[in-house]
């Protein structure tokens, strides 16, 4: 079994978020840790922005530690410059409020996403079209709080499903039959699916599917 995490690299050249998801665990780490003062005001860490030139990994996360709505257009665009100037590597963004940007264009080597934890959350795929112009789109479901239902995966080109870890009080637990009702649609559309490795002991290893899209170098 494949760890995402040693396939895509975590480049955290933002950190803060103001959302206050309660199940975020970059808000817990960064109280463990102190990295930035105050986490509700995202900083950016412009001195990280050579570390996008690295060719070690085919594929970053930029966005483990923000999220993409609270980034100012100044640090897009720097970060886009980079992108540019790498075309062959691709980097991931990741959104809880895509009605709160406005992206005409962005690189061909960019992937915008949003994250999906209820059936109450489907509206930002269709904002995540809508508002941020890109040639690849996907889907992160972690975690969840109940079966999505049926999707608009129109244009999708990954998926992403995991749980929660860690104790927290009301700790939301995905269920198979809500992993195999994504895996499902996901599959009729020829839609790679990567399974987390935190669905274990929910699904068996062998049902834990870890698919990458082509562009990250047929990775499986």
């Amino acid at each position: 079994m494949q760890c995402i995490k040693d396939s895509i690299k975590n480049i955290n050249i933002v950190i803060g978020c103001n959302i206050g998801c309660p199940y975020c665990y970059a808000r817990m780490n960064n109280n463990r840790f102190h990295t930035i003062e105050d986490f509700n005001k995202p900083e950016f860490f412009e001195n990280k922005l050579k570390m996008l030139d690295n060719k070690k990994y085919g594929s970053y996360l930029l966005t483990g530690q923000s999220d993409l709505s609270g980034w100012s257009k100044d640090w897009l665009n720097k970060v886009f410059v980079k992108m540019e100037e790498n075309k062959e590597t691709q980097y991931i963004f990741l959104t809880k409020r895509p009605e709160k940007i406005k992206i005409d264009s962005t690189p061909d080597n960019g992937w915008f996403g949003v994250t999906i934890t209820s059936s109450k959350e489907k509206y930002r795929i269709k904002e995540l079209k809508n508002n941020i112009k890109a040639k690849h789109y996907h889907l992160t479901f972690e975690p969840m709080f109940d079966d999505v239902g049926e999707l608009d995966l129109t244009d999708i080109s990954w998926i992403v499903i995991g749980t929660e870890t860690g104790n927290r009080k009301n700790k939301g637990v995905t269920k198979k039959e809500w992993v195999e009702n994504i895996y499902n649609q996901a599959k009729k559309k020829n839609i790679p699916v990567f399974m987390k490795e935190d669905l274990l002991g929910i699904l068996t290893e062998d049902e834990v599917i870890q698919e990458f899209p082509k562009e990250f170098g047929g990775m499986k």
